[in-house]
């Protein structure tokens, strides 16, 4: 049996990862392989607990034979029969909704032997389940979310930490600052964290959706973009002297635009990112555009990350209401970027 550590020539397979257990990620897999052909899915293999998996199909009368596999290259070819998992044991059983920190060292483990996989290139990208924080906060996590996580296990310098962008909808968008109160944000935006997020986006664009000149459109932060001072000053003082530097670097950077504007759709046309200044400023114009198909990805990363745009979903775990969608479309765009940058990389 090919080891995970050998390159395999077999198709391209991705590797999703458990997520949180408790949550909704369990069905969610088991409902993309089930619904594979609908969408067009590629391979992917599963890197959870199988009879985790068993029962739970059972519980919610979903038909999807499961076949433990060793390696990628078994996945592939188990892949169009069963669903192919990795098996990446629970250390306590899991109860719908109700997550055990007991678990964390299991999630965490599966996102680990997933980016061993990505880096060995025996899985061409990774599609990750969502996680609960909170709750492997209890179990020790010390980092502030997924992304990080994974910069940390990819080697990634602090000064080149990944970028979160979330695309759906015919919109990509770029958080600059993300998982901080209001308050914080304010605090923490300044121009080298544009610089970054702009750079970052302007390579990922190019390399891994195949945009030659990528179009950078960057929003303002206070309202009518500070209407000359009159609402704020950050538009002069933080965001305007990284737009003067992007541009002196080559990047197709257009703004500070007011954010009340820039979302409509011939506003759209009009470029092939939006770079954000506060979390909301972001995610609420995609999740409005495609709730349930869009997709988080993880620029600057040395190999494709992607995950559905939404959370554990307690309040639907177990009950057989979970939909799919997002999943799915993090499978189909992992693989399409995937392809991309094989293809940019030749």
């Amino acid at each position: 049996m090919t080891e995970v550590g050998i390159k395999t020539k077999t198709p391209p397979i991705l590797a999703v990862t458990m997520g949180e257990p408790a949550g909704i990620g369990g069905e969610l897999s088991l409902k993309a392989w089930a619904a594979r052909q609908a969408w067009g899915l590629p391979p992917f293999v599963v890197l959870d607990d199988p009879e985790r998996l068993r029962a739970l199909a059972a519980s919610l009368g979903l038909a999807v034979p499961i076949t433990r596999v060793s390696s990628p290259q078994a996945a592939a070819q188990t892949f169009p029969s069963a669903l192919p998992v990795f098996p990446i044991p629970v250390a306590v059983p899991v109860s719908p909704a109700h997550p055990d920190p007991a678990n964390g060292r299991s999630v965490l483990a599966s996102i680990e032997r997933a980016v061993e996989m990505v880096m060995a290139e025996t899985v061409s990208a990774i599609v990750t389940n969502p996680i609960h924080k909170g709750v492997l906060y209890q179990a020790g996590f010390r980092y502030p979310g997924h992304t990080e996580y994974l910069g940390v296990l990819a080697g990634a310098a602090p000064e080149a930490a990944p970028v979160m962008m979330l695309e759906g909808g015919g919109l990509r968008v770029v958080p600059v600052t993300c998982h901080l109160s209001v308050r914080r944000a304010l605090e923490t935006l300044s121009t080298n964290m544009i610089l970054h997020c702009a750079r970052v986006t302007a390579t990922a664009l190019a390399r891994d959706f195949g945009i030659p000149h990528p179009r950078l459109a960057v929003a303002a932060l206070n309202p009518h973009a500070g209407e000359g001072g009159a609402m704020g000053d950050e538009e002069d003082r933080v965001i305007m002297p990284a737009l003067v530097q992007l541009r002196a670097e080559g990047i197709d950077a257009s703004g500070p635009h007011p954010a009340d504007t820039l979302f409509h759709a011939a506003a759209r046309s009009g470029y092939d990112a939006v770079l954000c200044m506060l979390h909301d400023q972001a995610l609420i114009p995609l999740k409005t555009l495609a709730f349930d198909t869009g997709v988080n990805i993880t620029l600057g990363l040395p190999f494709i990350r992607t995950s559905p745009d939404h959370g554990t979903a307690f309040d639907l775990a177990g009950t057989g209401r979970a939909r799919e969608a997002s999943l799915a479309a993090a499978i189909l765009t992992a693989a399409r970027l995937a392809e991309q940058r094989s293809l940019t990389a030749r």
